[in-house]
């Protein structure tokens, strides 16, 4: 074919380029779905979510198995403390509470009426400890006031130390011991019961009861600051009687204690209990007045 024959798109073929490549799409930005070797950004350290996983899937695998840092187990450790801490005191207050749970109503009320008169007792004393302070004050002539109640304080420390007789209103308790089964600490803790009533003076016996007093066995016998006594065991009581007795015979305390041992328990009121056992009077080897 001429080039006479030749016609226009024929000539416009020659010109062009035997092949234009098409202009390629832009690429899509591959994501970790569409390649298994591509990784999101995680922190070091921690492993990237396995693909093809839910979020409830992937939420469990990171819940399970737990990673325990230590400042974690420090505060698990210390919660664990407290928590242990709160058990035993609520058992050691449950414990306590077991004897009162059982008691009678007329019990539980003899209780509380004997915790208010320790509480009123109280009471008066700093009451009379206030007024000796306010008539040293007010005294015209402070010198003689202040001899006189040298001279009560005098009398009422003798009482305590078992130097000097007393006399007043109280209680008589007997303890007969046919079975011999009453021992040293029983009458130690009737002594204890009753000088927590308000017990001024004690006599067991023969013998004065006093700050330094101790009760040991000898053989079947007791011994009372290292005098023997035997049964039945007499106790001369000086305080309130409508506190003392009522401490006595409290559910769980020294009259069924001693019950409980075949002991046969008498306590009688009086207006008049006489203390007249006596200690001598003891100079102490080392303690001196710190006053100057």
């Amino acid at each position: 074919m001429s080039d006479k024959d030749e016609t226009p798109a024929n000539r416009l073929r020659k010109e062009l380029p035997e092949e234009v490549p098409a202009p390629a799409p832009p690429s899509a930005p591959r994501t970790p779905a569409a390649s298994g070797n591509v990784r999101e950004n995680v922190p070091e350290g921690e492993a990237a979510p396995e693909a093809g996983l839910t979020g409830r899937q992937r939420l469990a695998k990171g819940l399970w198995p737990p990673r325990v840092t230590r400042a974690q187990l420090i505060v698990a450790l210390l919660l664990f403390g407290l928590g242990f801490g709160l058990a035993v005191q609520v058992a050691s207050n449950s414990d306590s509470d077991s004897a009162l749970r059982g008691a009678r109503q007329e019990d539980l009320v003899r209780i509380l009426d004997e915790l208010d008169d320790r509480t009123q007792r109280l009471e008066d004393e700093k009451q009379g400890l206030e007024k000796q302070r306010d008539e040293l004050e007010n005294s015209s002539d402070q010198a003689e006031e202040a001899r006189r109640q040298t001279i009560q304080k005098e009398r009422q420390l003798g009482i305590l130390a078992g130097t000097v007789a007393a006399q007043g209103p109280g209680i008589t308790m007997t303890i007969e011991d046919t079975k011999g089964t009453v021992e040293a600490d029983m009458l130690l803790d009737a002594i204890q019961e009753l000088r927590a009533a308000g017990a001024e003076a004690i006599q067991v016996n023969d013998v004065r009861v006093v700050a330094s007093t101790y009760l040991t066995e000898s053989g079947k016998s007791v011994s009372v600051d290292g005098n023997k006594i035997s049964a039945p065991y007499r106790f001369k009581v000086i305080g309130k009687p409508e506190d003392l007795e009522p401490a006595l015979n409290i559910p769980g305390g020294v009259v069924q204690t001693l019950e409980k041992e075949q002991a046969t328990v008498t306590v009688e009121r009086s207006d008049k209990i006489v203390v007249d056992a006596l200690r001598a009077a003891k100079q102490p080897d080392y303690a001196r007045s710190s006053a100057q």
